[in-house]
């Protein structure tokens, strides 16, 4: 689950790095606080296109490693 927990850094670092709250990020992707700190904190359960929305929000964008 090291990934988990990586992606979750990246996205909690861009956040920060931006300037913006946990609720302005759950609020510009349609989601909870509380959703954004699980993924941010690598726990609970959140959808893949959620995650994907909150690193495209902060400005990251991930991709397989076969890319």
């Amino acid at each position: 689950m090291e990934d988990v927990a990586a992606i979750g850094a990246g996205i909690r670092r861009a956040r920060k790095e931006a300037g913006i709250t946990q609720g302005t990020l759950a609020d510009l992707i349609g989601t909870s606080p509380r959703t954004i700190h699980a993924i941010e904190t690598g726990t609970g359960n959140p959808s893949l296109i959620t995650v994907v929305a909150a690193a495209n929000a902060v400005g990251l964008h991930l991709r397989t490693a076969d890319d």
